[in-house]
């Protein structure tokens, strides 16, 4: 009898530390979760680049609106809002971004806004949108909506001179509305999805700047109404 009690004992002894053990676990998993999701607001830690932010309502969000230093709003240059809590190497990034090109804005400014990532000084790969281009009647302005570049030494210009087509395509997508960006990267590869489509409107099998790691910004051009909400980053090995 003694025997028994002392082996249902033993039993419930070890079902507790097997549940403790499962909880631990679980508890570890959660604390170094590889997902996270960022409202983008006024208290998402950042270091801004040619840029300031405001927070206001745009089409049913308050989403962070980036904007160039007073009287440098028509200079040709980045904006940027480094996110300084994050460093990112492989894995996906999914934001919803909104751009126009600003009022008065010369009429070649096409609404560039997009994400940078692995920003290491003045290192990063980008990817962007030109929205105004997705609605054109010239099918090769067309093809330029969506672009790969990558900082420093690899601009639009040289990439489109050297390899034609290989680093932008076409995206189907509405100037000003919220539109979904995905971005896969993978050792030198990364894909861009636009607004939940399964296949990448953009691959690049050999980002210019290899293997490497750093910061992730929200990207736009100083000529551009530029918006940002919902940022989701994945971090994978």
């Amino acid at each position: 009898m003694a025997k028994s009690i002392l082996q249902f004992c033993s039993g419930l002894l070890c079902l507790f530390l097997l549940t403790l053990g499962l909880i631990t676990t679980a508890l570890g998993q959660d604390e170094k979760s590889p997902v996270s999701k960022l409202k983008l607001d006024a208290t998402t830690k950042m270091r801004l680049v040619n840029a300031q932010v405001k927070i206001l309502e745009y089409r049913g969000r308050p989403p962070l609106h980036l904007v160039p230093p007073a009287g440098r709003e028509n200079e040709d240059e980045s904006m940027l809002a480094v996110l300084t809590d994050i460093d990112f190497k492989n894995g996906t990034i999914e934001v919803d971004v909104a751009g126009a090109p600003r009022q008065g804005a010369s009429p070649a400014m096409k609404g560039f806004i997009g994400i940078s990532f692995r920003v290491d000084g003045e290192k990063q790969e980008i990817f962007y949108i030109r929205p105004v281009n997705a609605r054109l009647e010239d099918q090769l302005v067309r093809n330029h909506t969506a672009q790969y570049v990558s900082e420093p030494g690899y601009s639009w210009q040289r990439l489109r001179q050297e390899n034609p087509g290989v680093y932008e395509s076409y995206a189907e997508m509405e100037t000003g509305a919220w539109t979904k960006l995905r971005i896969e990267v993978s050792g030198t590869k990364a894909r861009l999805y636009v607004n939940g489509a399964s296949q990448p409107c953009l691959i690049v099998n050999d980002l210019k700047q290899g293997e490497s790691h750093g910061k992730i910004a929200l990207w736009a051009h100083s000529t551009t109404e530029a918006f940002f909400s919902d940022m989701t980053v994945t971090a994978t090995p």
